[in-house]
């Protein structure tokens, strides 16, 4: 598609720039959303079948989308992504995690289907954290989303994006409001000119995490290479190992992967790709394996597709001594090893392991919490650095894959609260007065202001080796050089004592004085507009 085209689209009588900029361009285009399709005015819906748009809450969103034949996917996705004990942890959009597994792919074209608002902050926050595809962009309005017109738009979308010359792969995904009204993306032709094309929904009123949206599109695409395996000869990967590869499921520091492949050599095994896999034939390696490891251990759809395929899939990871010994018996089990084999692999690793660990101890009280699925992986190897780990909360849910690690730090004394929710992950700061706070983005501020150093999850501990020896010694530098920050956070408290926080905060020549009347006042007034509006709605 050569023509690039641009939009205004306007919701709720706001206009906001959807991007633009033509949607097949080469995979080292710019990073601006595009729109595809001819330029149109997205007005708020307005009939009885399209009055559910993204304001009207997770539930109404839901009934209309079972009403609007979506009641499959949403209960597939209530089996495979459980809920609870609250409705769902605070997060991020999903689609983000699913958007950027297909931005990561060589040779895949992204395509979007929802509100402007909600693809315009998707394709932000890809954008800023580094993808460099141009995303596609099916804009609508109340006409052509309850008349059926918006199928066919993508439909004529994905046919001009078709071009085997550019693209293995075209992923289209339906938002909130298309999955809501029953946009069905199943419809769509399986391949095209020799591109495939896969269809998913994911609405943040199905899917709890971007974490989980991940699984949704990995599932998907192993399921759709599955059946081309089934039926035929197909694509060798570009590197084959000589000797029966473990698939590792989850994203992994790209390191691990090397050190895990170390830790399998003794036993005549090899790491095999990591999904969610960065190209298409790589799929099909993942799915010709000895068995998987569940290193992260949400993949439910995932693992799904490996034991259609035959795979047996393992729980936990090589991380710290006990968790490695564990993990390569369980391994060598599933794999047929014979004991001595995996006494020597056990014996090669175990010993540096052990080394890495006495070489960098930490000591202190860490709280762990994230929304990235392997907390109870990092709890498990600060524990065995000789960090208190008290309490680890994770957004993820409690599944078989994880009960390894559950049962290992239970016995530790740790408190696990799958899903986790903010307020529980900030009460568990509150409580155990930690030394450090590893969390999200609120729990690492929500700390920081009570001076107790705290560290990101996701940018800081993430973004280092797990597994095997390199894990072992990866955390401490980092770990120790924030708990040495105590008397920095201390000194800077004493500093600004006496600022002002809350309605006083801020430089004043006279300090403000609380007016709880007026918030009283307001609140009333809240209520009394919720009140209106819900009685116009019935």
């Amino acid at each position: 598609m050569s023509e690039r085209l641009t939009s205004e689209v306007d919701y709720d009588g706001s206009s906001s720039p959807a991007g633009g900029g033509g949607a097949a361009r080469s995979e080292s285009g710019g990073v601006s959303a595009a729109v595809i399709g001819a330029p149109v005015s997205a007005a708020a819906p307005d009939s009885a079948k399209e009055s559910v748009g993204c304001h009207a809450g997770a539930e109404e969103l839901q009934k209309a989308a079972a009403s609007a034949g979506k009641s499959e996917v949403l209960a597939r996705y209530a089996q495979d992504y459980p809920k609870g004990p609250h409705d769902q942890p605070q997060s991020m959009c999903p689609a983000f995690g699913s958007l950027r597994v297909g931005l990561r792919m060589r040779r895949t074209a992204t395509v979007l289907s929802g509100s402007a608002c909600c693809v315009y902050g998707l394709t932000f926050t890809s954008h800023f954290y580094g993808a460099r595809r141009t995303v596609g962009y099916v804009p609508f309005n109340s006409e052509t989303l309850v008349t059926g017109k918006l199928f066919e738009d993508i439909r004529d979308a994905v046919f001009k994006l078709a071009d085997p010359e550019l693209y293995d792969t075209i992923i289209v995904t339906n938002l909130c409001v298309p999955t809501a009204s029953g946009v069905p993306l199943q419809l769509l032709p399986d391949e095209i000119n020799g591109v495939r094309v896969i269809g998913i929904d994911v609405p943040g009123f199905g899917v709890p995490t971007h974490a989980e949206a991940k699984d949704v599109l990995a599932g998907a695409m192993l399921k759709y290479a599955r059946n081309e395996a089934e039926q035929g000869p197909v694509a060798a990967p570009r590197e084959r190992a000589a000797l029966p590869t473990i698939t590792l499921l989850g994203e992994m520091f790209p390191g691990d992967p090397v050190g895990v492949g170390m830790m399998l050599e003794p036993m005549g095994l090899a790491a095999g790709p990591v999904v969610p896999t960065r190209e298409w034939r790589e799929l099909y390696a993942a799915l010709d394996c000895a068995a998987v490891a569940a290193i992260h251990p949400f993949y439910t759809a995932s693992v799904r597709e490996f034991e259609a395929a035959g795979r047996k899939v393992i729980g936990s990871a090589p991380v710290g001594r006990d968790g490695t010994a564990a993990w390569l018996d369980a391994i060598g089990a599933a794999c047929g090893v014979a004991q001595d084999k995996i006494d020597a692999a056990k014996n090669k690793a175990l010993a540096a392991i052990a080394g890495a660990l006495s070489r960098a101890p930490i000591k202190g009280r860490i709280t762990v919490s994230g929304y990235e699925g392997s907390e109870l992986l990092v709890a498990r190897l600060l524990i065995e650095s000789g960090a208190d780990v008290p309490y680890v909360g994770t957004a993820c849910p409690r599944t078989q894959w994880s009960d390894p690690d559950r049962a290992w730090l239970e016995a530790k004394g740790v408190r696990i609260q799958y899903r986790a929710s903010l307020e529980q992950d900030i009460a568990a700061v509150e409580e155990l007065g930690p030394d450090l706070a590893i969390g999200t983005t609120p729990v690492v501020q929500h700390a920081k202001e009570r001076s107790i150093p705290a560290l990101y999850f996701t940018n800081l501990i993430s973004a280092r080796p797990l597994m095997g020896a390199a894990g072992a010694g990866s955390l401490a530098q980092v770990i120790n050089a924030a708990l040495a920050n105590k008397g920095r956070f201390d000194r800077m408290t004493e500093f600004f004592d006496g600022v002002g926080a809350g309605h006083t905060a801020g430089v004043w020549e006279e300090t403000p004085q609380d007016r709880p009347e007026f918030k009283a006042r307001y609140a009333k007034t809240m209520a009394a507009s919720r009140a209106a509006e819900e009685a116009v709605g019935t």
